[in-house]
């Protein structure tokens, strides 16, 4: 049967291992010693080849599920520096839209002159502020507060 198994492997493109036999048939299997002989055993369904195994993906999804609820993103998951993360510009982007949603807060509450606003605004601009809360503490520092 090694003759046989050789030459289906070779008609079915692929390894001796994922070719199989249907066992009630052996001995007409037996007999079969050409390569158009093994083809025409094939074609009957008496000579097959079995799927190859694959690498299972059902952990790797469930992962993928859990990161998406946001489990396994904490700081012993991370790998390469927060800039890699999440690039600079777009922590920029976001720090600048909050700190300037606050001063138009401000503005529109009247916390703040026309004038003082314009000249933090032109501030968050250049990147003085670190984050809203430095905003606060400026204003206060400088005493352009009006309520």
């Amino acid at each position: 049967m090694e003759l046989q198994k050789r030459l289906a492997a070779q008609v079915l493109k692929c390894g001796p291992g994922r070719v199989r036999f249907d066992p009630t048939q052996l001995e007409e299997i037996g007999k079969a010693i050409t390569s158009f002989d093994v083809r025409r055993l094939i074609n009957k369904g008496l000579v097959y080849k079995i799927q190859s195994q694959g690498v299972s993906r059902a952990r790797a999804k469930t992962h993928a599920t859990q990161k998406q609820k946001g489990r396994k993103v904490g700081p012993g998951s991370r790998k390469g520096k927060s800039t890699a993360r999440l690039n600079p510009k777009s922590r920029w982007v976001e720090a600048v839209r909050t700190q300037r949603a606050l001063l138009q807060a401000l503005r529109e509450g009247e916390y703040i002159t026309n004038e003082s606003y314009r000249s933090l605004y032109a501030k968050v601009h250049g990147g003085f502020f670190r984050s809203t809360r430095h905003i606060k503490i400026y204003i206060k520092e400088q005493g352009m507060l009006r309520k």
